[in-house]
């Protein structure tokens, strides 16, 4: 009877967040972002929002922002309308997924840094015309915010960002196997990441280096 060998221990292969200013990658899909959050405090409104797709670097921009402007951050996602702890904010403040945000609490936030003539910095989605907003007075704060919006990374951002998830996680990876994902893959920040995952994870499973071979089986996995 043959025993079985012991459980085999997932490892967790994601990156911890860690954002710095020198290593933001400035390129035309995100160079207007990086200049507006440059000029505060020189801000003519009491704030920006900065709109963009999923993993391009809205998080990043909002930290190197809190860091110069020594901001609170607070995550939309978990912003309640009963916390009052954030009524009337007495430093700048970033919002995170602002979108997603209780509106009355948004709302207290906006209306203390104007109180107190300090800044706001939101990151979302999308641009907040297309969001769902009944509160007229929040309405009316957002609409007077300018939004700078990220788009899609071109083919040398997308290379360089790969070789910089690749650098990240000590992994070596041949230009030619770079320049393979970017002709195939698609455009897209998420899509960076998760090659990155799922090619560093397949090479540390199968215990060989990354080819286009196994680039080519990433693709069909991811893409399917």
């Amino acid at each position: 009877m043959s025993q079985a060998g012991p459980p085999q221990m997932k490892l967790d292969l994601s990156l911890p967040s860690v954002y710095r200013e020198e290593d933001f990658l400035v390129a035309g899909c995100n160079s207007e972002a990086f200049r507006w959050l440059d000029r505060w405090p020189e801000w003519r409104a009491c704030g920006l929002i900065v709109s963009g797709p999923p993993s391009s670097g809205k998080s990043h921009l909002a930290e190197i922002w809190r860091n110069k402007a020594q901001a609170k951050l607070v995550n939309g996602r978990d912003l309640l309308s009963n916390q009052d702890g954030f009524n009337d904010p007495r430093e700048s403040v970033v919002v995170e997924h602002a979108e997603e945000a209780d509106e009355r609490a948004l709302l207290r936030i906006f209306n203390g840094v104007v109180e107190y003539r300090k800044s706001i910095l939101l990151t979302a989605s999308s641009d907040p015309q297309f969001w769902s907003i009944p509160l007229a007075d929040l309405r009316s704060r957002l609409m007077s915010l300018p939004v700078v919006k990220i788009g899609e990374p071109d083919d040398l951002l997308l290379q360089a960002l790969l070789v910089k998830q690749f650098s990240d996680r000590q992994v070596h990876i041949e230009v030619s196997v770079i320049r393979y994902l970017v002709e195939r893959m698609e455009r897209s920040f998420y899509m960076v990441r998760r090659l990155a995952e799922e090619l560093d994870a397949m090479a540390f499973r199968e215990k060989r280096k990354i080819t286009t071979v196994l680039a080519s089986k990433a693709l069909e996995k991811l893409m399917d």
